[in-house]
């Protein structure tokens, strides 16, 4: 199991939470990661999480394959970000 998933199983997130972050993650990724600090995680927990996403991103990857969602959605979205970076 991607060690995401594990994570948030671990402390009692739902599949249906899971899943609902991972397709905000494929749409919105800042959207995503307000939503997962809003879990009431503890906080080494979500410090821990965010370490994982940051040192492996491919982990993203990994956990949306899992779930069934679709990858290419994810890569949209931060291609949308990154323009929008490039244009500020």
């Amino acid at each position: 199991m991607n060690p995401i998933i594990a994570l948030l199983k671990e402390n009692n997130i739902s599949d249906q939470q899971i899943n609902d972050i991972f397709q905000t993650l494929t749409q919105n990724p800042f959207a995503a990661m307000a939503t997962i600090s809003q879990l009431g995680l503890p906080q080494d927990k979500l410090q821990l999480l965010m370490g994982q996403v940051m040192q492996n991103p491919a982990l993203i990857k990994e956990a949306v394959e899992e779930l069934g969602l679709d990858f290419s959605k994810v890569e949209a979205a931060k291609e949308q970000l990154n323009t929008q970076e490039l244009n500020k």
